[in-house]
C-alpha cells in the first residue's frame, strides 16, 4: 500500500512540474522579446545567439521538450541580463 501511495505521489508530482514548465517557457520568450525591443547593447555575435537561443526554446516549448527550452531560454536570458 505504501509503495502504491508512493508512487501515485510521484506520478502526480512529476504531471504538475511538467506543467509548471510548460507555462514557464511562454512568460520567459515574453521577457526575452521585450528586453529585445528595448536595443540592448549587445555585440553582434551576442544578438546572434539571443535570436538563436530564443528560436531554439521556442521550437523545444512545441516539440514538449519543456525542461530543454527552459535551460535554452535561460541562456538567452543571460546573455541579455534577465533575472
Amino acid at each position: 500500500m505504501n509503495k502504491l501511495f508512493a508512487a501515485c505521489i510521484t506520478a502526480t508530482l512529476i504531471t504538475f512540474s511538467s506543467a509548471a514548465l510548460a507555462f514557464h517557457c511562454p512568460a520567459d520568450m515574453k521577457k526575452i522579446d521585450e528586453a529585445m525591443s528595448k536595443n540592448p547593447q549587445l555585440s553582434a555575435a551576442q544578438m546572434a545567439d539571443v535570436k538563436k537561443f530564443r528560436a531554439e526554446g521556442e521550437t523545444l516549448h512545441k516539440a514538449g521538450k519543456h525542461q530543454e527550452s527552459v535551460d535554452t531560454l535561460a541562456k538567452a536570458m543571460a546573455l541579455l541580463n534577465i533575472k
